[in-house]
């Protein structure tokens, strides 16, 4: 468990709509990070299952919240008996750039942030949470593949993986974010395609499922995974649905993953 030199956690006397905020000096950033946690109202339960939420280019750990308002929708559902209570963490990328990919780049590591000091820190500040909860992570766009790459290369630790609207290949970076990607590329050269990190790990996956909506400009990208994964028998849900790379696809569609890792408990 990671040592940190500061942690600043909001108050739960503030919360508001059951979130929480959390500032974390982190070796990995070589500065501080944010994360927003959701902790669902009505359980004193321990252990509950950590959803990791990962983030789109140019955004923060506010944007799954305050775009498509999950907090409250997990929150509902909770409440409805359609999911077990879970603990839903949401961290910046880092914030590098336009978008960090999730991947090490230089002296800071994007990736071991969310692997590593975001888990550590959400088990040592939120109560209901453990070294035993069961780990999930999930993201839309470039959060989508920070997931299911993150999610191949560490199978081992989560219990399910789950990408909306995912770029699948870190070179497709390059379409989104506006600063030259060469070093980023070049550093994670043989980990940048979910495929070939899927292919790699298969031995040690989660399950796995990801969706796109059929006017998004990635959804031959993720036909061509899709089609990939099943060449190389890979056990994996794929799911279509109407709509493009909108906060309003994502918000629609979030159920379906969290259904998915409900499935999973």
């Amino acid at each position: 468990m990671t040592e940190f030199k500061s942690i600043a956690v909001s108050s739960p006397r503030f919360d508001r709509d059951n979130l929480r905020y959390i500032t974390v000096k982190s070796e990995k950033l070589k500065g501080r990070g944010d994360i927003s946690v959701f902790v669902p109202a009505g359980t004193d339960h321990q252990d509950l299952p950590i959803v990791l939420f990962l983030h789109g280019v140019y955004a923060s750990h506010w944007a799954w919240t305050h775009l498509a308002g999950v907090h409250l929708h997990m929150q509902d559902w909770i409440n409805k008996g359609l999911i077990k209570p879970m603990v839903a963490v949401f961290p910046s990328d880092g914030l590098w750039g336009d978008g960090s990919g999730y991947l090490p780049h230089q002296n800071q590591n994007f990736e071991q942030w969310i692997m590593g000091d975001v888990i550590d820190v959400v088990i040592q500040s939120i109560k209901e949470t453990s070294t035993q909860s069961e780990l999930f992570i999930t993201g839309m766009s470039m959060g989508g593949y920070g997931a299911l790459r993150l999610g191949a290369k560490y199978g081992n630790r989560f219990k399910a993986v789950s990408g909306l609207s995912s770029i699948t290949d870190g070179n497709l970076l390059k379409n989104y974010v506006g600063e030259d990607l060469t070093s980023l590329l070049n550093e994670n050269l043989n980990e940048l395609s979910v495929l070939d990190m899927m292919v790699k790990n298969r031995d040690n996956l989660s399950k796995i499922r990801f969706d796109c909506g059929i006017e998004d400009a990635l959804i031959d990208d993720n036909r061509a995974l899709h089609q990939q994964l099943l060449a190389h028998d890979i056990p994996h849900t794929y799911q279509e649905f109407d709509g493009g790379h909108t906060w309003d696809y994502w918000e629609e569609h979030l159920l379906d993953t969290i259904l998915f890792f409900n499935e999973q408990l």
